[in-house]
């Protein structure tokens, strides 16, 4: 009989508030609406799970690698590290007349070491397997880094793969569209290899080898084309725009407004060139990334430098430190494979509040590419930038009377060469250029021990070359250089400094144990190795030694003909610390 009641109050209730019943309804709805929301995000995670859900694998052997023939079966595993960060994954490679080179995408900064991995090759006819260390392991930019192995052996396949040591895991690759069909790179001679985004005119300039321009000409940008491939699910090239100018290896184009929010992840980007009314795309490991954020608040350096290196860690020190004392800020260290611990030097001078970065640049042969890329780089950074090698160095001669044109003292104080350009940036000249000296190993058999400015004393009578010190915001468009000097802006002229205000001293012709790993390679583009039977005649040679690295017997005499001690002297009036005697780069004996 309660019970009967109650129904009936409720009910009566109900008839009282209709609003009642349908929050009721609502509530009810919400509450099973979020129960299979539940249900679904616990199938996704739960890992007994039989609903299947995709996750970057990398790709195991069934068979140990040692192994001389390969299973057909293979079994995708998780790394456990993917909990912690993406997965390393392949996305191509390219091959150089000396090593393959990987690029690896995928993890995070410092997540692996060179020796951890190990090069993977594939016999082309019996399936079998063999393996060598990698050469070198180094970061490339914010997504990517560099692995180089070792040429393969005769029957191998180039497509060389990764695994880590004594883990028998295979690193899975890339597969998507463009990456897929090109996953290696036959040719070195025949890729965009760089690209970066120009804020200032938004457009993205690639750098591209190729094309088989004529060195320090403008070429005709109306051939050419930039091409964009951006997304997941199509990654093709679909969207494209016509060249504004071209010149030797860089390609400028406007960059599409439309794409600009996938920049996070970097957008690949290629050249094409008309063939028949067609374009024909470069293959391409060339992506845009967005630039790092700077502070318009911040003023900019005065003076900067740039420098391309190949294993010259030990003259890192000196030459930094020398041209720190004389005014250079920042320093653009763009590194071509070195393998001698420049790293570590790098780490030291940072530690000792000289502001140097390193770009790791590994494409061989690309001086003046690279050089383009540091200019673009700098512009939003440095009212100046010198762009020298770190056998170079800037001396002022003592007090003349045409010194005080330049300087108001006889001598040269610190910051001198700071100085010197800050008087010209509120002028028309955009580039400042001072001859150079080259010195011989001035009757010396072993590297002097407090270093080239007090050990090298004598030069060649005639200066060589220039090299030059200029305003980014005043190079022209195609960022066109001939290593020496730049291409400037329509409004702009070049100084040509007299020698008795400022010279360089290039020690170039040093001992030979130094000048034979000089010898083994150059880094300029339409430089020719010295190896090579080409243009024997040049100043960019060495007179008389041929294409063999084999020592002179008069080596230590040669290219002596004038007795030069005034940077040694001005050097051990103002760095020798006398306390202890020893110059500021000196390797001290604790």
């Amino acid at each position: 009989m309660d019970s009967l009641d109650q129904r009936r109050k409720r009910k009566r209730s109900f008839r009282q508030y209709p609003n009642l019943q349908l929050l009721l309804s609502v509530r009810s709805l919400l509450i099973c609406f979020s129960f299979l929301i539940f249900l679904y995000l616990f199938s996704y995670t739960n890992p007994f799970s039989s609903i299947p859900v995709f996750r970057p694998v990398l790709v195991v052997s069934s068979l140990s690698l040692l192994s001389t023939s390969i299973s057909t079966t293979v079994k995708s595993v998780q790394d456990s590290d993917s909990l912690k960060s993406p997965p390393l994954k392949i996305e191509s490679r390219v091959l150089f007349p000396d090593h393959v080179l990987l690029l690896v995408g995928g993890g995070s900064k410092n997540r692996f070491l060179k020796n951890e991995f190990e090069c993977v090759y594939n016999h082309v006819k019996n399936g079998g397997f063999g393996k060598k260390k990698v050469v070198s392991f180094d970061e490339y930019d914010e997504f990517r880094s560099v692995l180089r192995c070792p040429l393969p052996s005769l029957n191998y396949s180039n497509a060389v793969k990764l695994q880590r040591v004594d883990k028998n895991r295979v690193l899975a690759e890339k597969s998507n569209g463009f990456l897929r069909r090109n996953q290696t790179v036959k040719s070195w001679e025949n890729i965009a290899y760089e690209a970066a985004l120009d804020g200032d005119t938004d457009t993205a300039v690639v750098f591209v080898k190729g094309l088989n321009l004529r060195p320090g000409r403008e070429s005709d940008p109306s051939q050419f084309s930039c091409h964009f491939g951006f997304g997941h699910k199509n990654p093709i090239f679909t969207l494209s725009t016509k060249a504004l100018a071209v010149a030797q290896e860089v390609v400028r184009c406007p960059f599409p407004e439309s794409i600009e929010r996938s920049l996070e992840k970097g957008i690949r980007v290629t050249v094409g060139f008309n063939r028949a009314h067609k374009p024909v795309l470069v293959p391409s490991v060339a992506k845009i990334f967005r630039p790092a954020p700077t502070f318009l608040s911040a003023e900019k350096h005065d003076l900067c430098v740039c420098t391309m290196v190949w294993n010259q860690a030990s003259a890192m020190r000196e030459w930094i430190k020398y041209h720190s004392w004389l005014g250079v800020e920042k320093w653009f260290i763009y590194d071509n494979n070195s393998e001698d611990g420049i790293e570590g030097i790098v780490q030291e001078l940072n530690q000792e509040n000289h502001n140097v970065t390193r770009f790791l640049w590994p494409w061989i042969k690309t001086q003046e590419a690279g050089f383009s890329h540091c200019a673009l780089k700098a512009k939003s950074q440095c009212n100046w930038v010198s762009f020298m090698d770190v056998d170079e160095y800037f001396y002022f001669p003592y007090s003349t009377p045409k010194h005080q044109q330049f300087r108001s003292l006889g001598h040269a104080p610190q910051n001198s060469l700071r100085d010197l350009v800050s008087n010209f940036s509120r002028t028309n000249i955009g580039e400042i250029r001072t001859s150079c000296h080259s010195f011989g190993p001035s009757g010396l058999d072993a590297p002097p021990p407090q270093g080239v400015t007090v050990g090298y004393t004598c030069r060649l009578q005639s200066p060589e070359r220039h090299k030059s010190i200029v305003r980014p915001d005043a190079l022209d468009s195609t960022l066109l250089n001939v290593v020496h000097h730049f291409r400037l802006r329509e409004g702009f002229e070049y100084l040509n400094l007299p020698q008795s205000a400022a010279v360089i001293n290039h020690y170039k012709y040093q001992v030979w144990g130094v000048f034979r790993a000089k010898f083994y390679r150059r880094v300029a583009t339409y430089v020719a190795d010295w190896r090579e039977n080409q243009n024997e005649g040049s100043r960019d040679r060495a007179p008389g030694l041929g294409t063999k690295a084999i020592e002179p017997s008069d080596w230590s005499k040669k290219f002596c003909e004038v007795w030069d001690t005034g940077l040694r002297d001005f050097v051990l009036s103002n760095f020798v610390d006398f306390s202890t005697n020893s110059l500021p780069w000196e390797k001290r004996s604790d």
